[in-house]
């Protein structure tokens, strides 16, 4: 890779000579060899027309085969080639370095044909007499009788080749010479081209490290070529000029806009295009627990740890629009809206998240939302069934003392679910606001689990299924409200018992659970049973106020129960949440901190 304008200068003009020198020597190697070759051909086209103008001197010499050879071998050491004479029926009558009298018929030769045929003719190829690559020319002579005769002339090639390897050589030769002086050449207008350069870019690293509104100083720069490297040097200090000036307006920008996200309500953070945060302002900061130093440069997911913070920064990156999401943060019971907005043009890959906290608002809207959606959705059956039930009454069950009972019956027992809704209700309510009166105290966790066993275990036994309870005597103490504990233990034990078919098996294990981010670590609670388990798609929401799986709502129920363990568990400073595969059964676990 070129990184200096000497090199980029240099190597390209190295380059174009180098190729046009090798392009040039092999277009004149193949131009000499060629010419090389045609006058070989030419002087022994002549030379074979002198020996042939002699030989007719004497025509009657053509007749006697020792006088011809006698005759050839004197002009091949004339000439420095060897000679032959053939006649028209292809005989050899005389070769200059060969046995006459042994070679074979001459007829089919392609010069001797051409020769017999047009007067003259030529061609390169394997001599077998001699066993190497020959140039051939023949001509052909005539005795004064119209006896015709050839007389031939051959050269090896490999001579000629000698020849024009010799002048190959002198050409690379020359070619090397020059190529070095123009290399040199090369090398020494770069050098005298970038000087000015390389000194003025040392003079811009000297100002680099002192005030960015120091002036260049033209002194030590040779300005070989004063007029462009002035020029230069005038417009660099130009440039420092308004460098410093925009970086004040900057740094005062930015003085602003940072007293601006200091006092701001409202969350904001930056993430780079590989996803690791670049700012967070202090709401921020206090929204989502974490200090700035702590994840400064660090991975969004690793340093917020919120799978719904993650996922809107992603669809913002991917989809390059500004989206919008609902946050929950179960720990400090916060609602938070959430703005993810791409930065295409000040920093491009960039996501700028603006955090708004509207858990009041979202507290009026869930009140207003559960009560107008939720409270007529769970209402509606039993006061249909009422509805109907009254109905029947009046139009002709009241005479009939018997039915009339059934009905009341039904209907008190239509009265009691909705008496069990409303008071679900305000148990949840209650607990979500926060104005739950716990009665907190150290409690055995034998002391809650025993309780809830015994108020489902005739349920449990109608139901034909068997609770096996593992909760040592040893445990720690927790610090807790035993009646709210059992009421979750009590929730999670009448569901396995409901979506548990008989013969099935209920087990409640309670361990001790060392957790370093808890001093005293934490109590786990599991409650497993051998059920219908639950659908992967259900199980993230199962803990939601008023969700219910399809199972759930053909066998009744608030949907209010898991969210009111959710409640209970969290406000004790523990976490819930439960693990199942379709048709294998289900787990619920919950962790409650041990007293210190």
């Amino acid at each position: 890779m070129l990184r200096s304008i000497r090199s980029r200068i240099a190597v390209p003009y190295v380059i174009l000579i180098l190729l046009t020198m090798l392009g040039l020597g092999v277009f004149l190697s193949y131009f000499l060899r060629q010419i090389y070759l045609e006058n070989l051909q030419n002087q022994l086209s002549t030379n074979v027309r002198m020996v042939g103008e002699a030989i007719q001197m004497d025509p009657d010499v053509l007749h006697d085969p020792e006088l011809v050879n006698n005759l050839v071998g004197k002009w091949s050491g004339v000439i420095n080639a060897r000679l032959t004479v053939i006649d028209s029926d292809g005989i050899v009558l005389g070769d200059s370095h060969a046995d006459y009298k042994t070679m074979e018929n001459h007829a089919n030769r392609p010069e001797i044909s051409e020769a017999f045929l047009n007067g003259n003719g030529t061609s390169t190829r394997f001599s077998r007499t001699t066993s190497y690559r020959t140039v051939y020319v023949a001509t052909s002579i005539s005795d004064g009788n119209q006896n015709d005769f050839v007389v031939r002339v051959a050269y090896l090639l490999d001579d000629v080749q000698a020849d024009i390897t010799l002048l190959r050589r002198t050409l690379i030769g020359a070619t090397l010479i020059v190529m070095l002086i123009a290399t040199l050449l090369a090398i020494i207008i770069a050098n005298s081209t970038t000087k000015p350069i390389r000194e003025t870019t040392e003079a811009v690293a000297i100002l680099a490290q002192q005030e960015i509104y120091k002036e260049i100083p033209p002194q030590p720069i040779e300005l070989t070529t004063i007029d462009e490297v002035a020029q230069l040097v005038y417009a660099i200090n130009l440039m420092a000029r308004e460098v410093h000036m925009q970086v004040r307006n900057v740094e005062l920008e930015r003085s602003t806009l940072l007293s601006i996200l200091q006092e701001m309500t409202d969350g904001v953070i930056t993430v780079n295009q590989q996803g690791r945060i670049e700012m967070i302002n202090p709401a921020a900061e206090n929204m989502f627990s974490v200090k700035s130093e702590s994840v400064y440069g660090i991975s969004l997911a690793e340093g917020i740890r919120l799978h719904q913070v993650v996922e809107l920064w992603q669809h913002c990156r991917d989809t390059r629009s500004t989206q919008y999401a609902m946050l929950e943060i179960s720990a400090t019971r916060q609602y938070i809206q959430g703005v993810a907005t791409p930065l295409e043009k000040p920093a491009p890959g960039s996501v700028l998240l603006i955090f708004q906290n509207i858990t009041h608002q979202r507290f009026l809207e869930t009140v207003r939302r559960d009560f107008v959606s939720n409270i007529s959705h769970e209402l509606r059956t039993p006061l249909a069934s009422l509805k109907a039930l009254t109905e029947t009454l009046l139009d002709s069950a009241i005479d009939d003392p018997q039915a009339a009972r059934r009905f009341l019956k039904r209907m008190d027992a239509e009265v009691d679910a909705l008496t069990q809704i409303v008071s679900e209700l305000l148990q949840l309510s209650r607990v979500e606001s926060g104005k739950v009166p716990f009665q907190m105290q150290l409690t055995k966790p034998d002391e809650i689990i025993n309780p809830a066993v015994e108020r489902l275990l005739l349920q449990a036994d109608r139901a034909e299924l068997s609770i096996n309870v593992e909760c040592p005597l040893g445990l720690p103490a927790i610090l807790a409200d035993p009646a709210r504990l059992e009421q979750v233990v009590v929730n999670l034990l009448h569901n396995a018992i409901k979506f548990t078919p008989s013969g099935g098996e209920i087990r409640i294990k309670v361990r001790q659970q060392d957790d370093d981010h808890q001093d005293g670590g934490m109590m786990l609670f599991s409650i497993s049973d051998t059920g219908i388990g639950i659908e992967s798609e259900d199980l993230p929401r199962i803990f939601e106020r008023f969700y219910k799986v399809d199972r759930a709502r053909s066998s009744g129920g608030t949907g209010l129960g898991l969210a009111i363990a959710r409640h209970t568990v969290e406000a004790h400073g523990g976490v819930i949440w439960a693990e199942s595969v379709a048709k294998q059964g289900s787990t619920f676990y919950f962790t409650i901190p041990i007293a210190e």
